[in-house]
């Protein structure tokens, strides 16, 4: 079925009982945009992906962060050694600001490449980039990693391929 709006909660919700009618598997397509009905959230839906505290009406945070993050030094050293090494290239599933890689997708933006949504497809597609000599890091939070389990496995572990995967938000 669909693909059926998902902010539109009464065609969504007929979908949903008629879908529930048949006898046997079924799969309901539902789109929606990220930060629907949040005015900064859907100027800047990355911005809100994991935030601090934040005013409502804004859409500030309500604190300056003091320590670099994770992603930030991340982000200084792959830029830095993207600058010499021009075999480096930055992979995202959609997240560059969580894992660090908007500074890198706008220095080296013929190197960077976002796949959306696809952990299983960047991890193969990091292979043959390894596989062709390239260095791809891959930037992924830890959670969304398992999603590529088999990739990681079978794609790069069992044939020695030099990938990065540059893991954080763990826990």
């Amino acid at each position: 079925f669909g693909p059926v709006d998902g902010h539109d909660i009464p065609r969504l919700v007929k979908t949903i009982n008629t879908a529930s009618k048949v006898n046997g598997p079924v799969f309901i397509h539902v789109k929606t945009k990220k930060g629907k009905g949040y005015a900064p959230a859907e100027r800047k839906p990355d911005t809100y992906h994991g935030v601090s505290p934040f005013d409502i009406a804004t859409g500030k945070a309500l604190a300056e962060k003091k320590a670099i993050s994770y992603a930030g030094v991340f982000s200084e050293k792959i830029c830095s050694m993207a600058e010499t090494n021009k075999r480096i290239v930055g992979i995202t599933a959609a997240m560059p600001g969580g894992v660090g890689l908007t500074r890198f997708s706008k220095e080296y933006p013929n190197r960077y490449f976002d796949v959306g949504i696809a952990e299983a497809h960047a991890t193969t597609f990091a292979a043959g980039l390894a596989a062709g000599g390239m260095i791809p890091v891959f930037g992924v939070y830890s959670s969304f990693l398992q999603r590529a389990f088999d990739q990681v496995l079978h794609d790069v572990c069992i044939q020695n391929l030099k990938v990065v995967f540059a893991l954080d938000h763990a826990g």
